[in-house]
């Protein structure tokens, strides 16, 4: 897919309108949740970066964002950078100094695994030793169906293959939650901001709504020396 069609695919699947509901809900979702895994000296790196919305609300002294639709920027807040480039050419925009990598339903796009185990790589050459790279996606475990619903879905993964795929990376998984967020902001359950807020507040109610899984995997403080 080029960049042309990639830019008309997010102007059909994200109705313009639908922003501001969007950004309430990340806003919520990074002070609320996300925001325990960043400090705000740290320099975050989102990649597939969509239209902003972890990198708008979240605090970090750096945030680069990395993307191929060429209309990125202009929904981007003042002071984050950004930088068209294929996933699996990250280290060419930062190697070594990231001290967090996010992505948010974006491997489920990649085209295969052989393109996943490369775009791993380059998030491990991207981050700083003891760096960490948060994933949050949907679940193939808890959607067999709905997954495949988007025309550029192309990879299915559970918690648990991409759990392997980390760790046969070199990364070590800290946390993972197989159950997290709904499948889509567009579904049946109520998204104003405070119910959002509810909703991270009660972890067992994940258990019945959530079809998206949540990672933190950590890059080692010290890598292993190749014989």
């Amino acid at each position: 897919m080029n960049n042309d069609e990639l830019s008309e695919l997010y102007k059909i699947r994200f109705e313009q309108d639908e922003l501001p509901r969007k950004n309430a809900i990340w806003q919520v979702i990074c002070g609320h949740f996300l925001e325990r895994f960043i400090k705000p000296s740290d320099s975050v790196v989102d990649v597939g970066c969509g239209y902003g919305e972890f990198l708008n609300h979240i605090t970090a002294h750096k945030k680069i964002a990395v993307d191929l639709n060429t209309d990125v920027p202009r929904f981007l807040a003042e002071g984050i950078e950004f930088h068209l480039c294929k996933a699996t050419a990250l280290s060419s925009v930062i190697s070594g100094q990231a001290d967090v990598v996010f992505t948010s339903n974006f491997l489920e796009h990649l085209p295969d695994k052989t393109t996943l185990d490369s775009f791993l790589e380059q998030v491990m050459t991207a981050l700083k030793p003891g760096g960490s790279y948060l994933i949050l996606g949907p679940n193939l475990r808890y959607l067999p169906g709905q997954y495949w619903d988007f025309y550029d879905h192309h990879l299915g993964l559970t918690h648990l293959s991409l759990s392997e795929a980390l760790q046969l990376q070199g990364f070590t998984v800290e946390l993972c939650i197989d159950r997290f967020l709904p499948f889509t902001t567009k579904g049946a359950l109520p998204t104003h901001p405070y119910l959002v807020w509810a909703y991270l507040q009660l972890p067992f109610v994940w258990r019945f709504f959530g079809k998206q899984f949540f990672i933190v995997a950590k890059k080692p403080l010290i890598q292993p020396i190749l014989s």
